[in-house]
């Protein structure tokens, strides 16, 4: 039988989390619950869920904090479930950690799809365009078989969602991505209008991997074009 995905479900509001949970099952996936920030934490510690749906405004900890928390140790796909739609807030989900975030209220074919695509990206981490097990560009290294990425001989922490971001970009060295090719590629042809998403992904992705974020020469800017890895002889060009 086909391995079933275990899905956390956090949300304050049992009537929520019972109409999340239904959609869920109906879709076959396994559901965990939990009420809080801290239950959300301590769960993903001690169950491992392949997927967390987090609700911002809780009690004790709330989805802010709990993603943060969770990132010190993990790097399990999250979307963020939130009444709070202002662009701030949005971002704010993003810069924690989280893969993708819902407005509430929401259908049930908008949660099925950002989970399928969430889920997608953190089981699809191979480029078939890749034809060396290893990808280097300055210090930085992409282990593909391993989906390991070293910088300066350490190890990079990445979610799949970063890595997935990453890898496309190196699998076209060279070559100019726009934001729209970016946005279907990673995250799906329904995002290729959600640009938010795209700049806070790269931008955490930067703070991450460039030995100076603020001049990047590994995933540079062309002003009103795109984004790539240049040639390592090419020089850096500055903004996001």
């Amino acid at each position: 039988m086909p391995y079933k995905k275990n899905i956390l479900v956090v949300d304050d509001d049992p009537r929520y989390q019972r109409l999340v949970e239904i959609n869920l099952l109906s879709a076959d996936y396994t559901v965990l619950k939990a009420s809080n920030g801290q239950e959300a934490v301590e769960q993903t510690a001690n169950l491992k869920p392949d997927l967390i749906l987090l609700d911002v405004m809780m009690p004790v900890m709330d989805g802010f904090a709990a993603t943060e928390r969770i990132r010190e140790f993990s790097n399990v796909p999250i979307i963020i479930l939130t009444a709070k739609g202002e662009e701030r807030d949005r971002v704010r989900g993003l810069n924690v950690g989280a893969d993708d975030y819902i407005v509430k209220p929401f259908s049930a074919q908008e949660l099925l799809a950002r989970v399928r695509a969430v889920l997608r990206r953190a089981e699809h981490v191979q480029i078939e365009s890749f034809h060396e097990p290893i990808f280097r560009h300055y210090e930085l290294q992409i282990d593909l078989a391993r989906a390991r990425v070293t910088g300066d001989d350490r190890v990079i922490s990445l979610t799949a969602t970063e890595y997935h971001l990453l890898q496309t970009l190196a699998a076209s060295r060279g070559k100019v991505l726009t934001a729209e090719e970016l946005l279907s590629t990673v995250w799906g042809p329904e995002y290729r209008e959600d640009k938010e998403i795209l700049w806070v992904c790269l931008s955490r992705l930067r703070q991450k991997i460039e030995p100076d974020p603020k001049s990047p020469i590994h995933i540079i800017t062309r002003q009103g074009i795109g984004y790539l890895i240049p040639p390592e002889e090419e020089p850096p060009a500055e903004g996001l």
